[in-house]
């Protein structure tokens, strides 16, 4: 490395107008961050012909461009600091000076090394960490992006945009992530029956709807959670679905509580309320309720 140091030295030195010591450690860290970055890019292109799998290319193009940036910090900085001619030593004088002017930054990078080593979520999860839920389309040294879900749209599906989150948010922020251990979600549907209907057999029938569409899921959640008990408290005594009965203003109420996976909550709730809707249709004696205003006529009634 010191012999290549000093070919390119000895070139700049020999271009015209190329005379003070301050333009020669200009050109070279120039030449130097272009000879790097080719480098770069012919082994991203080698990569994307040899793999075909999409996010195992992300992975190795992620890992590659942190391994040049920290390559391009360490040999830059060495010329120009002659003297700093360890890592360490280098760090050293590097930190002292922007510590505090790059607060949020030096966080960030933080955050970054706190990501990367604990893995509180992963590219590909589904995660909220303040007020922003989405899942991980990106991750870099200074921030991840997730693609939102929810805000105006329901039911936990995508709006299409993009949030870029700072990485020192992972410090002081709380993190939820919906995919870590365990893959599925409690989801709850309220149905509300009129207190003239027959609440028994409601209730009756949506534990059968529900039993059917969850079924044959349950095999796979109970895998899931064996995994994830040996590394989390996460202990469920029962995972079939189960009916909840209670009273509101307008009728009886009757929530289905079931598991579902994670981004196919909509389409279960859908699945769900059309065999709600097609069995009820058969049943004269079961009547969906809804807020009524009711008049009464002291002299007629």
């Amino acid at each position: 490395m010191t012999d290549f140091f000093k070919f390119i030295k000895n070139i700049i030195q020999s271009l015209p107008y190329i005379n003070s010591p301050f333009m020669i450690k200009l050109v070279e860290s120039i030449a130097l961050i272009i000879i790097i970055w080719l480098i770069k890019i012919l082994i991203i292109k080698v990569i994307n012909k040899n793999i075909s799998d999409i996010k195992t290319q992300y992975h190795w193009r992620k890992l590659i461009n942190s391994t040049v940036f920290i390559i391009i910090l360490i040999l830059v900085g060495r010329i120009w600091f002659k003297g700093a001619q360890s890592l360490v030593t280098y760090l050293g004088l590097l930190s002292a000076g922007v510590a505090i002017a790059l607060k949020d930054v030096l966080a960030n990078l933080a955050g970054w090394l706190y990501i990367i080593s604990r893995r509180p979520f992963n590219v590909g999860d589904r995660v909220q960490i303040g007020e922003f839920a989405g899942d991980v389309i990106d991750q870099s040294f200074f921030e991840f992006t997730l693609l939102e879900i929810g805000n105006w749209v329901h039911a936990d599906q995508s709006t299409g945009r993009l949030i870029h989150i700072p990485n020192g948010k992972i410090f002081t922020q709380d993190l939820a992530n919906y995919d870590k251990g365990f893959k599925y979600l409690w989801n709850e549907i309220e149905v509300v029956v009129t207190f003239e209907s027959d609440w028994k057999k409601a209730k009756n029938i949506l534990l059968d709807i529900a039993n059917k569409k969850g079924e044959h899921i349950t095999k796979r959640m109970e895998n899931q959670i064996k995994r994830a008990a040996k590394k989390y408290m996460i202990y469920y005594k029962e995972l079939k679905p189960i009916v909840y009965t209670s009273v509101v203003e307008h009728g009886v109420k009757l929530t289905i509580r079931h598991l579902c996976e994670t981004r196919k909550r909509r389409g279960y709730t859908e699945a769900l309320w059309e065999d709600i809707l097609l069995e009820f249709a058969k049943n004269k004696n079961i009547d969906l309720a809804y807020p009524t205003t009711r008049f009464y006529k002291n002299k007629e009634e």
